[in-house]
C-alpha cells in the first residue's frame, strides 16, 4: 500500500518528462527561430532586389531619353515624373565639368536615407538615380512585429506540445512503473502491462513485450521452485519417517552392536535415497525454468549413446534381456554431453526395468532432415491409455511399474532436459506390446 501511494503522488510530470518537454520545446523553438531569421533575410533581401531592379530599369529609361532628346527631353520626363508617379525617384545629371544639369528637388529627401544607382553615358554624363528606403524599412518593420507575434505563439505552442506530447509519451513507461509497484506490494507474478493498442509496435511496446516475457520467466521459475518445494514436502516424508523410525527402534531397542550397524547402514541408504532425490528435483525444476547451465558443444550424440548402452550392457545379460545398439558416427548434435548422456542412461534404465526376461530393447541413433532422433524401442509390459499422459509427471508411478523400485523422476527428468536442448519428446506404448520412446534434437 505504501507502494502503492508513493507511486500516485508523483508529480504529473517527473524529472524525466520535464527533461523530455524541455528538449522538444528547445528543438521546436530553435528550428522555428532559424526558419523566421530565414524568412525576414529572404525577404529583406528580396525587397532590396526589387529596388535594385527599379533604380537599374530607371538608369535605362532615362539613358535611352537622353540620347534621343537630349538635356531637354530628360528634364521634362524627370519633371513629369516627380509630379505623378506613386513612388518619386531622386533624380541627378551631371556633365563632364561636374555640374548639375538636371537635379530633383531637395525638399523631403533624406540623402541618408537614399540608395542610389549610376549609370556613364558615353560622352561622359552621368545619370544617377535615388530611391528612398523609408517605405522598405517600415514594411521590414511590421514584418519584425508579426514575426515577432508568431514566434511568442510557437513558444507557446511549443511548450503546450511539449507538455501533452511527454505526458502521451511517459503514459506506457507509467503504466510499466505501476505494474512492477503493483508486483512488489502483492507479490502477484501473473500480473501483465497491456500494449498501447494503437498499432504503432514502438520501442515502448517492445520494452513492454520484453517486460511482460520477463514477468513470465519469473512466474515459470517460482512456480517451478513451488512445484519443487512442493514435491519435496510431500514425498520426502517418506523416506524421512523410515530413517527416524529406524533410528528409534535402534535407540529403544536392546543395546546390540549389529543391530545400530545395520540400523546406521538403513538410516545411510535413505539418506543417500533423500538425496538423490533432492538433487533430481533440483534438475529438473532448474531444466524446465531455463536455469540449468548448459555446457553446448558438438556432441557425437552416436558416441554419448553407445557409451550409455555399454554401461547397461551387463544388467540386460543379469536379466536375460537382449540390449542392441545401432548408432551411425555422424550424427552431430550441440548440447551438453553430460546430460545427453543423462537422458540416453535414464531412457535405456527404464527399457530394461520394465522388460521381462527374454525381452529385447534396441537403440538407434540417426538423422532424419535436420534433426538427430535417438529412439529406445522395448518388448515390455508397456504403459496403460490412462496413464500415458501422466508417466512424464513427476515422481508419478503407474501401477504396474511399483514393482519396481524408482523414484518416478527419470521421465520428468529426460523430458526437461531434452526440451531445455530445444528437442522433443515421443512415446507410444500399449499394455503387453512394448514401449517406443523417441527423442528428437536439432542436428
Amino acid at each position: 500500500m505504501t507502494t502503492g501511494t508513493r507511486v500516485a503522488s508523483r508529480p504529473l510530470l517527473p524529472a524525466f518528462g520535464l527533461r523530455l518537454a524541455l528538449w522538444y520545446a528547445t528543438l521546436f523553438v530553435g528550428g522555428s527561430v532559424v526558419i523566421v531569421f530565414m524568412t525576414y533575410w529572404l525577404t529583406a533581401a528580396s525587397l532590396a532586389q526589387r529596388d535594385r531592379e527599379i533604380l537599374d530599369s530607371k538608369l535605362g529609361q532615362y539613358a535611352a531619353v537622353y540620347q534621343r532628346g537630349g538635356l531637354r527631353a530628360l528634364t521634362g520626363t524627370v519633371q513629369a515624373e516627380q509630379r505623378t508617379a506613386p513612388e518619386r525617384l531622386f533624380v541627378r545629371v551631371v556633365d563632364r565639368g561636374a555640374e548639375a544639369l538636371v537635379l530633383s528637388e531637395s525638399e523631403g529627401w533624406d540623402l541618408q536615407r537614399l540608395e542610389t544607382a549610376s549609370l556613364s553615358l558615353t560622352d561622359g554624363t552621368l545619370v544617377q538615380v535615388g530611391k528612398s528606403t523609408d517605405s522598405r524599412e517600415d514594411l521590414l518593420a511590421r514584418f519584425r512585429a508579426v514575426l515577432g507575434l508568431v514566434t511568442l505563439a510557437v513558444v507557446f505552442v511549443a511548450l503546450t506540445g511539449g507538455f501533452i506530447v511527454t505526458r502521451s509519451a511517459i503514459r506506457p513507461i507509467r503504466r510499466l512503473t505501476r505494474a512492477v509497484a503493483r508486483i512488489i506490494s502483492t507479490g502477484r507474478t501473473d500480473e501483465r502491462v497491456p500494449l498501447s493498442g494503437d498499432g504503432t509496435d514502438d520501442a515502448i511496446d517492445e520494452l513492454t513485450r520484453l517486460f511482460n516475457a520477463m514477468l513470465d520467466k519469473i512466474e515459470g521459475l517460482v512456480t517451478a521452485m513451488r512445484g519443487a518445494l512442493d514435491n519435496v514436502s510431500h514425498d520426502l516424508r517418506t523416506p524421512l519417517t523410515r530413517l527416524r523410525g529406524t533410528a528409534e527402534m535402534a535407540l529403544v531397542s536392546t543395546p546390540d552392536l549389529d543391530r545400530y550397524r545395520d540400523a546406521l547402514a538403513d538410516c545411510v541408504e535413505e539418506s543417500d535415497h533423500v538425496l538423490v532425490m533432492l538433487n533430481t528435483l533440483m534438475d529438473i525444476s532448474e531444466a524446465e525454468s531455463g536455469a540449468m547451465h548448459l555446457h553446448r558443444e558438438p556432441v557425437r550424440l552416436s558416441d554419448v549413446v553407445a557409451r550409455a548402452a555399454d554401461l547397461y550392457r551387463d544388467v540386460a545379460d543379469a536379466k536375460g534381456v537382449v540390449l542392441t545398439a545401432h548408432t551411425p558416427i555422424d550424427v552431430v548434435v550441440v548440447g551438453d554431453g553430460t546430460r545427453l548422456a543423462q537422458v540416453a542412461a535414464n531412457l535405456i534404465d527404464n527399457a530394461l526395468k520394465y522388460t521381462p526376461a527374454g525381452g529385447r530393447v534396441d537403440v538407434e541413433v540417426l538423422a532424419a532432415g535436420d534433426r538427430a532422433r535417438l529412439t529406445v524401442r522395448d518388448t515390455g509390459i508397456g504403459i496403460r491409455p490412462d496413464e500415458l499422459p501422466r508417466i512424464w509427471d513427476r515422481l508419478f508411478r503407474g501401477d504396474t511399474s511399483r514393482a519396481e523400485r524408482g523414484l518416478g523422476l527419470g521421465l520428468s527428468l529426460v523430458k526437461a532436459v531434452v526440451e531445455a536442448h530445444g528437442g522433443t519428446v515421443e512415446v507410444e506404448s500399449a499394455p503387453g506390446k512394448g514401449s517406443v520412446f523417441t527423442i528428437s534434437l536439432p542436428l
